[in-house]
Parts: structure tokens; C-alpha cells; sequence
């Protein structure tokens, strides 16, 4: 039996979307205000890092436990929309930034949860 190809993260598109919404992250969060330093920007910028973190991770293990490292990622992108939101609603960025990341989100999303249902 042929030993099972693992998947090389850096070519896949969604590990791709993941390291650009780090980016992007990265940018928005260089405005807020100091005093989040521990609090909003800590967990934005933890729950980015996660995304493309765990698809990297998981791209060497068995299908099944990339799967899993898969869903960790999908979470984090759902907790990073979730914590733009409350940026927003605080007035740390404005409904175009708001509007700009979480179309990446989703497209990221999407897409993920598409490649997951063919592994």
C-alpha cells in the first residue's frame, strides 16, 4: 500500500485566506486604543493566528485529525468575527473595515468548510 500524501499547507488556498486575514487583522488592530493591549487586541490578533495555525498543524496528520485541527480553525474564524463585531460596537473600526474583514472571514469559511467535507 502506498504511504498517504500529506497535504503542503502553504499551497493550499485556505491556509492562503487565513495568513491574509492575520494581515489584515494586524493592520485594523494597530488603531485601537492602548488600553485594549491585553484585552481586544490580545484576543483578535490569538484567534487570527489560530486560523492559519492549525490548518499548518493539522496539514500533517491523518485526514481525520486534520479534520479536527480544520473545525479548531473554523471556530477561531467565527470567535474572530465575533470579537470584530464588538470592536465595532466599541468603535475601534468603522462598518467599511467591519464589512471588508468579514467577507474574508466568510469566504475563508466557506471555502474550508468545503475542502473539510472532501478529505
Amino acid at each position: 500500500m502506498a504511504k498517504r500524501q500529506r497535504h503542503n499547507y502553504k499551497n493550499l488556498k485556505i491556509w492562503q485566506i487565513g495568513i491574509e486575514i492575520v494581515d489584515d487583522v494586524y493592520s485594523i488592530i494597530e488603531n485601537f486604543p492602548k488600553d485594549e493591549r491585553f484585552g481586544l487586541i490580545s484576543q483578535i490578533s490569538r484567534c487570527s493566528i489560530s486560523i492559519p495555525s492549525n490548518i499548518a498543524e493539522g496539514s500533517s496528520r491523518t485526514d481525520k485529525s486534520f479534520s479536527h485541527f480544520i473545525d479548531i480553525a473554523l471556530g477561531s474564524s467565527f470567535e474572530l468575527e465575533t470579537q470584530l463585531i464588538i470592536a465595532f460596537k466599541r468603535k475601534y473600526i468603522n462598518k467599511e473595515q467591519l464589512t471588508k474583514i468579514e467577507l474574508k472571514i466568510q469566504e475563508f469559511q466557506k471555502m474550508t468548510m468545503g475542502f473539510q467535507n472532501k478529505l
